[in-house]
């Protein structure tokens, strides 16, 4: 599944930030990565997986965070809003309805 930029457009932190979730994706072919920039301080990602059914969020937390950890570390404080979820838990989740119907920024 080809990560998506759910809204907006890339720019090059948002194409930095893919480089380091293909490598996730290519570990985790079924998880869906949708990510997109919020305002020019903030890129909200989030990672649907089956795998992360049953995890606790810090272990799903630690797991995506070694592949972030290749990013500067300007690239990585850009991702304000990391979601985590397994599908069971995308129709339930308040993070996930903020990533789905966003509250405008004030920027």
């Amino acid at each position: 599944m080809p990560i998506n930029i759910a809204r907006g457009h890339s720019d090059e932190g948002i194409d930095r930030i893919i480089g380091a979730l293909r490598i996730y994706e290519a570990d985790h072919p079924g998880a869906r990565i949708d990510l997109y920039r919020h305002d020019p301080a903030s890129v909200r990602v989030r990672i649907i997986n089956p795998e992360f059914a049953g995890r606790s969020k810090i272990d799903r937390s630690h797991e995506v965070g070694r592949y972030l950890d290749a990013l500067s570390a300007d690239d990585e404080a850009d991702i304000s809003t990391l979601i985590l979820l397994a599908p069971e838990e995308a129709g339930t989740s308040l993070a996930n309805i903020e990533f789905e119907d966003p509250v405008p920024s004030i920027l």
